[in-house]
């Protein structure tokens, strides 16, 4: 079976269950590929890039919804009666 790894950092499950941090570390910030017998099981990310990458898909969702109502009637608002 071939399987498409998509990061450049890549350990084995059982060398990551030895010392978590230490691949975490060597990653320097990275997300790093988790091989189950040679294929991708999962990736780690460390927090901060997955904390970059959920604001990257909140912005994503906020331009959408901005672009949906962008062609939508405008209504005139007075500051005074607000």
């Amino acid at each position: 079976m071939v399987a498409t790894v998509l990061s450049d950092a890549v350990v084995s499950i059982s060398d990551l269950k030895k010392n978590p941090m230490k691949v975490v570390q060597e990653a320097d910030g990275f997300p790093i590929a988790v091989l189950n017998r040679n294929t991708p099981a999962f990736y780690c990310v460390p927090a901060e890039a997955y904390e970059a990458l959920m604001d990257k898909l909140e912005d994503l969702e906020l331009n959408a919804l901005a672009n949906q109502r962008m062609n939508q009637a405008r209504i005139a608002v007075d500051i005074d009666d607000l």
